[in-house]
């Protein structure tokens, strides 16, 4: 989902600085509430590990330039479940940043929009989760259509994100409108892929339930809190 350079130009770039920092700091917060109920060390360490998966996911898995943007399977529902909103959230953001520095400095100047692109439909997810899956119920015994739902939101959100952006830069021409067309259609496939990882990660979590309680991964993989 990375924002092509040029795409929008530096007289309108500075709502993406807004936009990052309010995502950011809403990050932040979680970052706060996560540290107080397993304390820093947990935090830090999901953090460290979601932080190495954004990466790979950037670099290593496959990615496609689609119209406006890139197809990437970044996998955010499944950090979520995995990790906890707060380490998917700095993962995320610094896996992203990380990409930036040291292997396409190209992407720095758009790095709050696609920064923003990441984290506010996470946020999103998070908002969702509360809503479809029952309080005390462990996320590993979540099913399919709920697994669907969070994907599709992230999904959904990421495209919706990317096509602000490419509207905002380069308004409503009709070939701007194909090409985010073009890439809407391509990124949804991804929804396709990922319930069916989140579910597999799910059911192999499971069966570690020897892992439970342990400080790497989200307290209500296991755990009905």
């Amino acid at each position: 989902m990375h924002i092509e350079p040029g795409l929008v130009d530096g007289g309108k770039i500075w709502l993406s600085y807004a936009t990052a920092a309010g995502a950011g700091g809403y990050a932040l917060k979680l970052a706060y509430d996560s540290a107080r109920e397993r304390g820093v060390l947990s935090l830090l360490s999901r953090s460290a590990a979601t932080t190495a998966l954004v990466f790979s996911f950037f670099e290593v898995l496959p990615h496609y330039p689609v119209g406006v943007s890139e197809v990437h399977l970044i996998l955010g529902s499944t950090l979520f479940l995995i990790f906890g909103a707060a380490p998917a959230a700095i993962g995320l953001a610094l896996g992203l940043l990380v990409q930036g520095l040291f292997f396409a400095p190209f992407d720095l100047p758009q790095y709050g929009m696609n920064v923003t692109t990441l984290l506010v439909p996470l946020f999103g997810l998070t908002v969702l989760g509360r809503h479809i899956i029952a309080p005390h119920t462990p996320y590993v015994e979540l099913k399919y259509l709920q697994a669907l739902a969070l994907s599709t939101t992230y999904q959904a959100g990421i495209v919706a994100w990317v096509a602000f952006w490419a509207f905002y830069g380069q308004g409503f021409g009709m070939e701007n409108v194909t090409e985010i067309t073009t890439f809407g259609g391509a990124y949804m496939l991804v929804i396709l892929v990922e319930p069916l990882v989140d579910l597999g990660v799910l059911a192999v979590a499971k069966a570690l339930h020897q892992l439970k309680g342990n400080a790497l991964l989200e307290r209500r993989l296991f755990e009905g809190v």
